[in-house]
């Protein structure tokens, strides 16, 4: 009885009369050495490097691209189609004033062109020119370094600002910073109504490494934060970063709390706060300087912090506030990296908001 298999048979006899296999010539044979060689030695297409991320300079110019364009269509607009006249600098303050740079930076600006400094048919790029000159006179003032006294120890920090400004990222930033410089950081999650907030802080904490005071959703902010300063004290912290809830400027209640937190903080160093940093979201345009104003009465605001600077940001209010309230404007920042959080120069704002090159 015979089996089944898959086994291919042993031996297998050639067919009859089969031509035998072909013997490749001589010229073949190197024809096919030739073309395995080719093969192995066809150029292989140079690797093109991916562009290097943009520095600093290019991410702040990117980050202002919504105001420098508008304000570099309007100005090409303006001062290529016409004649420099009466209604043609009406144009261009109504312009520059829709762009959040205020009456009185914008009422400069005009004033310098119509002094005739490039003649009396300026063109679009000295006018550009123009415009950065007065913006930097502008906030050239209040473009001041975050100075840390190291005779107040802990140095207290008190963050503030409106709901999703993004103080809880700043401060994981400005930890970083301080650490870089040698110094021993604390932060307390004085957000103790959103348990995210608590949260995010412990991740920032611990990716810097700085230990984080914080309680549970919900409990006493201010005595959270009084324990804080307690721990900064033992533990001989530099400095002790206060977060806090968002709060809208407009709700007297929650504005109360936070001066509440100003009063608990003196009860233990009558100096404290010694920096209250407002953080302000670029993209809100002329809010901000509503802002500026409450949170300077509620809580004393010695800085200013802008954040946002993505492209769809108006940053032209930052020349209005440095104007109006002369508060020193510490940073800005143009992303959620670390090192997307820099120290504030007010030639580089004034040129990338002109559209100029650095």
């Amino acid at each position: 009885m015979g089996y089944l298999t898959d086994e291919a048979p042993r031996h297998q006899a050639p067919a009859p009369d089969a031509p035998p296999p072909p013997v490749p010539s001589d010229a073949g044979a190197e024809a096919a050495g030739e073309a395995a060689i080719e093969a192995v030695v066809a150029p292989v297409a140079p690797t093109v490097p991916e562009p290097a991320p943009p520095g600093w300079w290019g991410r702040l110019k990117a980050g202002l691209t919504k105001s420098s364009s508008r304000i570099s269509q309007r100005i090409g607009d303006l001062f290529t189609k016409k004649k420099l006249d009466a209604a043609t600098l009406d144009e261009l303050e109504d312009a520059l004033i829709e762009s959040d740079l205020g009456i009185e930076t914008t009422a400069k600006i005009t004033d310098a062109i119509r002094s005739g400094r490039y003649g009396k048919d300026p063109t679009p790029d000295q006018v550009r020119e123009i415009l950065a000159e007065e913006v930097e006179k502008a906030l050239a003032p209040v473009a001041q370094p975050l100075v840390i006294n190291a005779a107040q120890k802990p140095f207290v920090i008190l963050m503030v600002g409106v709901n999703g400004s993004g103080k809880t990222t700043t401060i994981g930033k400005l930890a970083k910073t301080f650490m870089g410089e040698g110094r021993k950081v604390m932060l307390a999650a004085g957000d103790t109504f959103r348990a995210a907030a608590i949260e995010q802080l412990k991740v920032w904490g611990e990716r810097n490494g700085a230990p984080v005071i914080s309680g549970a959703q919900g409990a006493d902010a201010s005595g959270l934060v009084f324990d804080a300063m307690a721990a900064a004290k033992e533990q001989n912290v530099d400095v002790l970063l206060v977060d806090t809830a968002g709060r809208l400027q407009n709700k007297a209640g929650l504005m109360e709390e936070l001066a509440k937190i100003v009063r608990v903080m003196k009860k233990s160093d009558a100096t404290a706060p010694h920096a209250v940093l407002l953080v302000l979201d670029a993209t809100v345009g002329q809010n901000a300087l509503n802002q500026v104003d409450i949170f300077g009465k509620t809580a004393g605001v010695t800085g200013l912090v802008m954040t946002k600077l993505d492209g769809t940001a108006r940053g032209g209010i930052l020349v209005a506030i440095a104007a109006k309230y002369k508060t020193p404007i510490h940073f800005i920042g143009v992303g959620e990296q670390a090192d997307d959080l820099q120290p504030f120069a007010a030639r580089d704002f004034a040129r990338a908001i002109a559209g100029l090159d650095q």
